[in-house]
């Protein structure tokens, strides 16, 4: 398989399987989390539910794009993907995986709505963190700005659903009229239909984006692997054209030698040298090949290498209003669309792997639902949710995750629907009505993922290193 031996073979398939685990196991929380009203107040039965959030994952992964996948990938540095040592990826992606599904087996057996990408994300940081403290790595350093990003979101997420569930609640209550809306769902009977009918929309829309936003850091995990194992075939997008490469490449070489080399600032000199050396090796390694699968797997790690610190290089002057005002608007646009053709090339998941991750969520959601669901439904409030409140919080939740989608960010559909029931349970009743034990262990649980995921991620990374030596 992709040109390994045997051994190498069975090696990767073990590690896209390990994965898949991560992924049926994020089913159990964060999946749960999307069906959990609908199920809650019978306005579809379980199997109904998890089916068709099933399909709207799936759905979401296909057409929302892959760059929360990418960003996700970008965490991690540059060189410990590019590693030529397939022993140190593996080394690389046991510990993240193995660290995360620790934790969310830890978290869903005690019922505890923790956040699958809290845990991703300090696995990330604390292998990345240990990564910069083994022998000859002290001048790598993290991507601290995509890290700030990313915890900046995390941090957000739940106070703006907390906020604006509850003040949904309190506007739909000036808008909607039906009372029963606001009562708590009849164990025996269906809800009416205009009420089950909205229970259906909102908790859809949180089905379709959390696949859009969850079920990408599966497909990041496995194009990690992909790429450690098989660079020769996944590295760069192998069915696309060198020459179309080249092309954008000696374009942005064209637009960068306008610049008036005098005009850059001496702090940026050292910036502009290195992204003229990237394209130049570009260049000189794309001239040579006519066909990516062809071509020597370490030309197309250095071609990928080249590419992302091209991009992100580029980033920081295009975001830089001194820099951009070097060449003309109209020089600027064209750079940016280079740009983006360019990263065509890198930012991208095989169809195969999209349908895999989707389908190990929707196994996850069927068989780990009910806990979660019981969770959401009453353990957050000392009141059972109510069809409004159940409401008021997916469509917050749902817009969340979608924005955040949207600007590429990983964010935890988790905290955001838990926050958001919480904040319908303030809007309904006061702060009174909120259940101090379940608000006190999902708060713990979102303080204490970082530093535990970070720690044991990070020492588990050094010990496994140690074992496997150089």
């Amino acid at each position: 398989m992709f040109g390994l031996d045997a051994g190498l073979t069975i090696l990767l398939i073990l590690c896209l399987l390990a994965v898949c685990a991560f992924e049926f196991i994020n089913g159990f929380h964060d999946t749960a989390n999307a069906v959990a009203t609908v199920i809650y107040t019978k306005s579809l039965k379980p199997k109904q539910a998890v089916v068709w959030s099933g399909i709207l994952n799936f759905a979401g992964l296909l057409l929302m794009g892959t760059s929360v996948a990418m960003g996700i990938i970008n965490l991690l540095p540059l060189e410990a993907i590019v590693d030529q040592n397939i022993y140190h990826g593996v080394a690389l992606v046991g510990v993240l995986l193995l660290t995360a599904i620790i934790w969310n087996l830890g978290t869903w057996y005690f019922g505890i709505p923790c956040s699958s990408s809290h845990t991703l994300i300090g696995s990330i940081f604390g292998v990345g963190l240990a990564f910069t403290f083994l022998p000859g790595n002290e001048h790598i350093v993290l991507n601290w700005k995509k890290l700030e990003e990313t915890g900046l979101y995390l941090f957000i997420s739940p106070v703006f659903g907390f906020v604006f569930s509850m003040l949904m609640l309190l506007l739909m209550k000036k808008v909607v009229k039906k009372k029963k809306f606001f009562k708590e769902p009849d164990a025996e009977k269906k809800p009416p239909f205009f009420i089950r009918l909205t229970l259906i929309i909102t908790s859809s829309l949180v089905s379709f984006f959390h696949g859009s936003n969850d079920g990408q850091k599966g497909i990041g995990l496995a194009m990690i692997i992909l790429i450690l194992f098989a660079p020769s075939y996944f590295a760069i997008k192998s069915d696309l054209n060198p020459q179309d490469l080249l092309v954008s490449a000696n374009n942005i070489s064209n637009y960068i030698n306008k610049i008036d080399s005098t005009k850059i600032p001496t702090d940026k000199v050292a910036v502009f040298t290195k992204i003229k050396k990237n394209l130049s090796e570009m260049a000189i390694s794309l001239v040579a090949i006519d066909n990516f699968k062809s071509a020597d797997k370490k030309i197309n790690v250095q071609i990928r290498t080249n590419i992302l610190s091209i991009g992100k290089a580029m980033k920081g002057i295009t975001e830089d209003k001194t820099l951009a005002k070097l060449l003309p608007e109209k020089d600027v646009k064209s750079l940016g669309t280079n740009i983006k053709q360019m990263k065509e090339y890198t930012e991208y998941a095989p169809k195969w792997v999209i349908i895999m991750i989707s389908i190990c969520i929707g196994f996850g959601t069927m068989i780990g639902w009910k806990r979660i669901v019981v969770t959401i439904g009453e353990k957050i409030g000392k009141t059972h949710l109510s069809y409004a409140q159940g409401a008021s919080a997916e469509l917050i939740a749902a817009s969340t995750i979608g924005m955040s989608t949207f600007f590429g960010m990983p964010v935890s559909t988790t905290h955001v629907l838990s926050s958001g029931v919480a904040g319908t349970m303030v809007g309904e009743s006061g702060r009174s009505n909120l259940q101090p034990k379940t608000i006190k262990n999902i708060a713990i649980a979102w303080i204490v993922t970082l530093p535990v995921t970070i720690l044991m991620a990070g020492g588990l990374f050094l010990l496994f290193r140690m074992l496997i030596g150089e």
